[in-house]
């Protein structure tokens, strides 16, 4: 692979660090520049739709269940006497 010189701003480069760390914390592993500017151009070229956030909000069963009663609650406030 030949490899060339780019002239980024400060505030460009900062940014593509920053992206670097997240996608290592999520591989686990190191990765180059290159797979950060990847990341990126992959990003741009998809259309995003609702379903690519599919499974990325992670969520314990305390943190549903105290969700669960919260609901409830507020149904059980708004619900309507029967006649």
């Amino acid at each position: 692979m030949s490899s060339k010189t780019i002239k980024i701003s400060e505030e460009n480069y900062r940014m593509l660090l920053t992206l670097m760390a997240r996608i290592q914390e999520i591989r686990g592993q190191r990765v180059s520049f290159d797979d950060a500017i990847d990341d990126l151009a992959i990003k741009k070229s998809k259309k995003n739709k609702l379903s690519d956030l599919a499974g990325s909000w992670k969520m314990t069963d305390a943190e549903w269940k105290n969700i669960r009663n919260e609901l409830k609650r507020g149904w059980k406030k708004w619900k309507i006497p029967s006649a």
